[in-house]
């Protein structure tokens, strides 16, 4: 490859290029640690038309891409396969605000932008980005757009594909797209940028976007509920709802378990209640004017489901520092479960009214097969999505233990990855709950778009299947 680095080194500012074993190049990683990186070399473009001229040569010469931004990611979907035979493509450089238009309340930012910095941009001008993710102070715009990242805010405000107006993108080819627009309507075609959101990188490599803002809400409102355990789940999350209508902005789940981890081995926590309980419920919501009444609001929510026997007990929060330390709970769970060794982790969604009984279910499962496991059950309940991870001991199946999992979330009519994509952790997966057709649509798009195949290749898509009766199958 010295013939390709060398061409590359000449079209990419001086310093661009770094060679794996150049400590500078040490960002190259997979968050988890279960997956091996070795690239050929880290390219570091400082414009979108670098990155379109280092991937066109990496088209003219066959030479695979793996788009990189925060490295974050928890299914191997940055990593580079194979031994130092693909490239890396880091968009950190690209790290501009464009634009910030508060009064179309959209910003353009570049794919190397930082989240936390994107939001406290918009909050400078007034504004709301709301994406909310536990990684927004390292995770980048070019990531969370490329896997469709979710977050604890997805119940008031979407997805990251419902919070991008457009994008900026080179193509496999080297092409670039120019699609920053800001129209919340457009109704002319096929929607070109969701089909880049979500993609992982198997389709080209985002380089700016434009994303929409909302009004900064002045008030909110945060309680801890517990509760005697998952039976009361559907009804809580109905009535929460009903009664906080649209200023609700999160509904976080967590047990016993999950809590015990924090307070043991993370400092700066506390039990916020008397005595412990089976579950919590972390509840929030927000408004911009009418604090008085957005408080009542959730003081009725509180009193209502312990009438009804759905919660135990309930901690509003008084003030912003006690918000932050309820939310601190939930938000230490994945430090928390790494300091004490890790886990088996499945990313899952499943319809609302069926989620008390598919933890319930995976609890009862889990303790026939693998009795020396322990299930951690956690997420953002509000929409459906709940992180399944299980503590095992060394020696563990852990491929059959999440066949089991998965086996469950077919059960129950759910996804095997609700908010962190598929990646190369669970590429084989895919392949058991997408229908045939399902899985030859998707390697449609991806022939259409990247026929040689350079682009994150390994990711997402597990091999085709061979060709049947002489017919042909997409690559």
């Amino acid at each position: 490859m010295a013939a390709e680095l060398a061409a590359l080194r000449a079209a990419v500012a001086l310093g661009g290029v770094l060679d794996p074993a150049d400590p500078a190049a040490g960002f190259v990683r997979d968050e988890r640690g279960l997956l091996p990186s070795h690239p050929a070399a880290v390219l570091r473009p400082r414009s979108t038309e670098q990155v379109a001229t280092a991937v066109a040569l990496c088209a003219r010469h066959g030479v695979p891409v793996v788009p990189f931004a925060g490295g974050t990611g928890l299914v191997g979907g940055a990593v580079p396969l194979g031994e130092a035979s693909q490239l890396v493509l880091s968009v950190r450089a690209l790290d501009r605000i464009r634009s910030v238009d508060a009064a179309d309340f959209a910003l353009t930012a570049e794919a190397g932008c930082v989240v936390a910095d994107v939001q406290r941009t918009a909050e400078e001008a007034g504004l709301l980005f709301p994406l909310r993710l536990a990684s927004e102070g390292s995770c980048r715009i070019g990531g969370v757009v490329a896997t469709n990242a979710g977050g604890s805010n997805v119940l008031r405000y979407g997805m990251t594909r419902d919070l991008v107006l457009g994008l900026e993108a080179v193509l496999p080819d080297g092409r670039i797209w120019h699609g920053l627009r800001s129209l919340r309507k457009d109704n002319s075609g096929y929607d070109l940028k969701q089909l880049l959101i979500g993609s992982e990188g198997t389709l080209g490599v985002v380089t700016a976007a434009t994303l929409r803002l909302f009004p900064r809400p002045g008030h909110r409102a945060v309680a801890l509920l517990a509760l005697p355990g998952l039976a009361p789940l559907a009804g809580l999350l109905a009535l929460a709802r009903e009664v906080c209508e649209d200023r609700l902005t999160a509904l976080e789940l967590f047990g016993r378990t999950g809590l015990e981890l924090v307070l043991r081995h993370l400092t700066g926590h506390r039990d916020p209640f008397a005595r412990p309980h089976p579950q919590y419920l972390l509840v929030e919501a927000s408004a911009g004017r009418d604090g008085a009444a957005l408080t009542a609001q959730l003081e009725h929510f509180l009193a209502e489901a312990i009438e009804r026997g759905w919660a135990l007990d309930a901690v509003p929060a008084l003030d912003r520092p006690q918000a932050q330390a309820l939310w601190g709970l939930r938000e230490a769970l994945p430090e928390a479960e790494k300091r004490a060794g890790g886990a088996v982790k499945h990313d899952v969604g499943v319809p609302l009214g069926a989620l008390g009984a598919f933890v319930a279910a995976a609890a009862e499962r889990l303790a026939r097969r693998y009795p020396a496991a322990v299930l951690n059950a956690f997420g953002h309940v509000g929409d459906g999505n709940v992180h399944l991870n299980v503590l095992v001991p060394a020696g563990t199946d852990r491929a059959a233990l999440s066949a089991l999992v998965y086996e469950l979330v077919q059960e129950y009519a759910g996804t095997i990855s609700a908010e962190h994509g598929i990646g190369v952790l669970k590429r084989e997966a895919l392949t058991q709950v997408r229908s045939p057709l399902e899985l030859a649509l998707l390697r449609a798009v991806k022939d259409a778009l990247d026929p040689h195949g350079i682009m994150n290749p390994g990711k997402l898509l597990a091999a085709a299947p061979p060709a049947q009766d002489g017919g042909s199958t997409p690559k």
